[in-house]
């Protein structure tokens, strides 16, 4: 994880995430948590899975495993993903959808390629955040909510086409249930096209997905592949050099510091260790008809 230099006066710092290749070709960029900045609001991770073109017979196979203290967001951009878990939710979700699963006191699921896509094969490309919860929500009852890509507000001017995933934004709410302020926002902007980022939200990160933009007034700008962490209240006007798509992230900062190994998030140490043993002891509940599962990391 490194840190690209700039002159931006309204930025803060530049990530840049380590590509980690999980084989067939499948790569993901972890953008949070870094050496660097370890949350932007209440997001505690983001990662951005391919793009990969499957091979046919070959699909996405990510085993039964646990999270406690916080919700897990996933998006796609291209292909489709089914998700399973420990509440007997069973779901594809397709581009343009969103899944939100609260783990809260503990949950426990599985991603994977449905049987006729991975006969199929074909694109996958898509983001998993995941959202610190608050200390009173921390240890709330596990759920799982999916939304449809119609049910995403959306507003299109001049170029530029946002899509609110999650949260608030340009005036729009998210129906995404979440449990304090937040930003996650899709913008996607024609060559030329204009995106102001305001200062609604205390903490504002831009992550681009692909193409790149200007600053507007200064000298320098963003590529693909960066998360752009901005200075509190700082306000800047972004230019696509070509087609580009980006997402917005942030919101208000949690209160307490958050404690993460693997797949647990907690203000407490104590709480990961129960979880860590609970795992181990298989104390979780389990995805129905799956008998797979992930072991704890040593």
């Amino acid at each position: 994880m490194t840190l690209r230099e700039t002159e931006i006066d309204s930025v803060d710092m530049i990530v840049l995430p380590p590509v980690r290749d999980l084989g067939d070709g499948f790569s993901v960029r972890r953008a949070l948590p870094s050496a660097h900045r370890r949350m932007v609001g209440p997001f505690i991770f983001f990662d951005e899975m391919g793009p990969v073109t499957l091979n046919a017979g070959h699909g996405l196979d990510v085993r039964p495993h646990p999270h406690i203290g916080l919700a897990t967001v996933t998006y796609l951009l291209e292909g489709e993903i089914l998700h399973r878990d420990s509440l007997g939710s069973v779901q594809a979700i397709r581009p343009g959808e969103v899944n939100w699963m609260t783990a809260g006191r503990g949950i426990v699921h599985s991603e994977r390629s449905a049987p006729d896509v991975r006969a199929a094969g074909g694109p996958l490309h898509g983001l998993q955040t995941w959202v610190a919860l608050p200390l009173q929500h921390e240890e709330t009852a596990p759920q799982f909510f999916h939304h449809g890509a119609d049910a995403i507000p959306q507003a299109d001017a001049d170029g530029v086409t946002v899509r609110v995933v999650a949260g608030t934004c340009e005036g729009m709410t998210s129906p995404v249930r979440t449990f304090s302020d937040m930003l996650y926002a899709d913008v996607a902007l024609a060559d030329g096209g204009r995106y102001r980022v305001t200062a609604e939200h205390i903490e504002r990160a831009v992550y681009v997905i692909f193409g790149a933009v200007d600053v507007e007034g200064q000298q320098g700008g963003f590529a693909a592949g960066e998360l752009v962490i901005l200075k509190p209240g700082a306000e800047i006007v972004l230019r696509a050099r070509g087609a580009t798509r980006l997402m917005l992230v942030g919101g208000e900062p949690l209160g307490e510091p958050r404690n993460i190994f693997w797949n647990f998030v907690s203000s407490s140490k104590e709480r990961i260790e129960q979880a860590k043993a609970d795992w181990k002891e298989g104390r979780f509940a389990r995805v129905p008809d799956d008998a797979e599962f992930i072991p704890l990391p040593e």
